[in-house]
């Protein structure tokens, strides 16, 4: 299929995306091929068999109508009636609907000079601060110089986690005894990174979601002082979410995007369910692009987000030759 002929440059992307996503295509996306195949024309018995597969793989309910009724739109607009090519038009829609004719920037907003600051925000659980750790990860193998501030003081263990991890991948931190005021780690590790010329600093945050008055002044009270030490160097509110909650992730979600401006989604742990249609509910419901999804326990295996290989990922058994 010609949709998929990119995914021959990057091999090896290809297979992670593949093997990462396998639950999700062996699940609830398997009936698709059958579904279609096994009817020799296109009616709404075969739209309504559909909905109900995209609903299962947790796409969302208001995200699978909207999909499908563009679906039959496309197909009745072009007198489509051969099933082969309903199933390139199936993908070809989702790329619509998860790019919305627009340029889905995935990389990590940076300053090209000076000090660039990154917030993670997320609930207890999540992946969050492992998700810190594969980040930083990656930009040190890049050159980068790069600072970790353990702003999670209220939870038991969230400073240690992060102390740990930081000594494992050779990056720098900062932190303070449990209870701390949050704010204050990230006036320090602002001094720090300015005076040691780090190019980013990560921060960790709370996600005492329960108390969401508490938690969006805790968080606006973050960004004063990190705007006041060093201005216009807050790049990115990025929002950790796991992928195996599936609604109840896009409920955080909305949660959080009530609260904070969270710029990018951190999908973790993708691989472990069976529902990953939840990236195409995320960008249609909230309008927030998947920044990076979890694809495996590595460090390595935290992804930068890609539209194409995610549909290749979901849909390679269904249209391999």
């Amino acid at each position: 299929m010609g949709f998929f002929s990119f995914f021959k440059k990057d091999k090896e992307k290809s297979k992670k995306y593949k093997m990462g996503l396998h639950k999700t295509r062996e699940g609830a996306l398997k009936n698709i091929k059958e579904i279609v195949e096994k009817r020799n024309k296109i009616d709404d018995e075969l739209f309504d068999s559909l909905e109900e597969v995209f609903i299962s793989a947790d796409i969302g309910v208001d995200t699978v109508l909207d999909f499908i009724e563009s679906l039959k739109e496309e197909v009745y607009h072009k007198k489509i009636s051969d099933v082969k090519v309903l199933e390139e038009l199936i993908i070809d829609k989702m790329f619509e609907l998860y790019t919305n004719n627009e340029i889905v920037n995935a990389n990590i907003k940076l300053n090209k000079n000076g000090l660039s600051v990154i917030l993670f925000v997320g609930v207890n659980g999540v992946g969050k601060t492992t998700s810190i750790a594969k980040i930083a990860y990656k930009l040190k193998k890049e050159g980068k110089k790069v600072l970790l501030a353990a702003g999670d003081t209220f939870r038991a263990g969230a400073v240690e986690q992060l102390k740990e991890w930081s000594k494992r991948i050779g990056v720098d931190i900062v932190t303070k005894e449990a209870m701390s005021d949050p704010s204050a780690v990230m006036y320090e590790a602002c001094d720090k990174a300015l005076n040691e010329n780090y190019d980013i600093l990560l921060c960790d945050t709370a996600g005492r979601l329960q108390n969401k008055v508490n938690l969006m002044q805790e968080l606006g009270k973050m960004k004063r002082v990190i705007d006041k030490k060093v201005p216009d160097s807050l790049c990115e509110t990025l929002l950790v979410i796991d992928a195996t909650t599936g609604q109840n992730g896009m409920l955080q979600a909305k949660a959080f995007k009530e609260v904070t401006d969270v710029t990018g989604i951190i999908l973790t742990k993708l691989d472990g369910t069976s529902k990953g249609g939840i990236v195409l509910a995320i960008r249609h419901e909230l309008g927030i692009p998947i920044k990076f999804i979890g694809l495996g326990e590595q460090l390595d295996d935290l992804m930068i987000f890609d539209i194409e290989q995610y549909l290749y990922g979901l849909f390679a058994d269904f249209f391999e030759e």
